[in-house]
């Protein structure tokens, strides 16, 4: 991935003490994207901050899994070791010939022969449309590597100590229903994790319990809903990190219209969700505040106690960390296994990560009718920065906004 060194927590404490509340990382599914995932959390450790509570779905849930499954000082390196068995290596180079030859040769290679630990195709997905394959096997690939890989790399003893807290997202085929798997209510194993990754056609449905279920991304890529749904609320600091971006230019090409439509479709109306707890939990902190207006006796009556407990006082600040669209990106990202594409995702997700822990937007003065801060990353273009002094790294640098 990079030349970092891997930093133990035996140097470092869980957190630095200025996080308000619980630490939650909440991670996007997006295939190949995931790596900038890897390199979040990177930077999360080296300033000595563990989460409390990761919450993923799809590539998210697997890379959630590699953390929540293995000791402080490990993690990192089974993050390491899983992204290079995905590196997709052409057998020859054309990098200093033509530039993204071997990024299109790599996703060719990907389609055509799987990758070794994740997936391999399944020749009898193409023997007829009607052909019966039997709900666990109807896919273009089989998932047994991944599950071998998982099995090698992820201690599930360990991740049902809830140190940290695991959840993860499946759809379940037959209602349509999205289910969290959590390590708080009840055991996860492999199946559980590949379930939430079992995005169709390409991988067939998982079963649980008697139930299939498949990628949860399909219902809700950026499940951030499980920490302002959990019970009981706590005042959380959530890095919500967003492998698909919900804003972007109008497409001119074909190629434009998949790249596009693949983004507004995973990045799953991110900015209404927000919006509307925003909005939920300010009419809960409003319900506080009338509360606490009212008589002592009133307050006692047992129909206001009931009406007051729709009341919360938590505040949870919400961090976007988005991934970048790198250059010749296109419709094939997700499936960009490519040693540069991992490399590069890795590294900005790391830059990023740094620059907000830098910042600490969460340290401030807020309204206090505010249970849900949003703060958003934005980027400044080279003649702003100048203008407010910023330091320049490439063609722009990255600020936090609290909204």
């Amino acid at each position: 991935m990079n030349d970092r060194k891997d930093v133990s927590s035996s140097t470092h404490t869980r957190s630095t003490g200025s996080e308000p509340g619980q630490i939650v990382l909440v991670l996007q599914g997006g295939g190949a994207l995931g790596s900038y995932q890897a390199g979040v959390y990177q930077a999360l450790q080296e300033a000595g901050i563990e989460p409390d509570w990761i919450i993923g779905t799809s590539i998210g849930a697997i890379n959630a899994s590699l953390i929540a499954g293995n000791s402080r000082q490990n993690r990192l390196s089974r993050l390491r070791e899983f992204w290079k068995k995905m590196e997709q290596n052409p057998v020859w180079s054309f990098r200093d010939i033509f530039p993204g030859f071997n990024e299109k040769l790599s996703y060719w290679s990907t389609v055509t022969n799987g990758i070794p630990g994740f997936f391999r195709p399944n020749p009898l997905a193409h023997a007829g449309d009607s052909y019966p394959l039997g709900p666990d096997q109807a896919g273009y690939y089989s998932t047994a590597p991944l599950e071998r890989t998982l099995s090698e790399l992820v201690d599930f003893n360990l991740l049902n100590q809830c140190r940290p807290r695991l959840t993860v997202g499946a759809a379940h085929v037959r209602t349509s229903q999205m289910r969290y798997f959590d390590s708080r209510d009840g055991k996860i194993d492999v199946k559980h994790i590949m379930a939430s990754g079992a995005l169709p056609p390409a991988f067939p449905a998982v079963r649980i319990d008697g139930e299939l279920y498949w990628d949860g991304g399909i219902l809700s890529n950026t499940p951030t809903e499980a920490v302002f749904d959990d019970n009981p609320r706590k005042n959380s600091l959530i890095f919500a990190v967003h492998l698909w971006n919900p804003s972007g230019a109008e497409p001119t090409t074909m190629a434009e219209v998949l790249n596009r439509h693949k983004d507004v479709q995973y990045s799953s109306r991110i900015a209404s969700h927000i919006a509307r707890q925003q909005q939920a939990h300010r009419l809960r902190h409003v319900i506080n505040q009338l509360a606490a207006r009212l008589p002592e006796a009133e307050r006692n009556n047992a129909a206001v106690k009931e009406l007051v407990g729709y009341g919360c006082p938590t505040r949870m600040h919400v961090v976007r960390l988005l991934a970048p669209q790198l250059s010749r990106e296109d419709h094939t990202k997700d499936i960009d296994f490519s040693p540069s594409g991992i490399m590069q995702r890795w590294d900005a997700g790391y830059q990023h990560t740094k620059a907000v822990l830098d910042r600490k937007p969460w340290i401030g003065e807020f309204d206090p009718l505010s249970g849900v801060v949003l703060h958003e990353q934005v980027e400044v273009m080279p003649e702003a920065a100048e203008r407010n002094h910023a330091p320049m790294k490439g063609a722009a640098v990255l600020r936090y906004n609290a909204l």
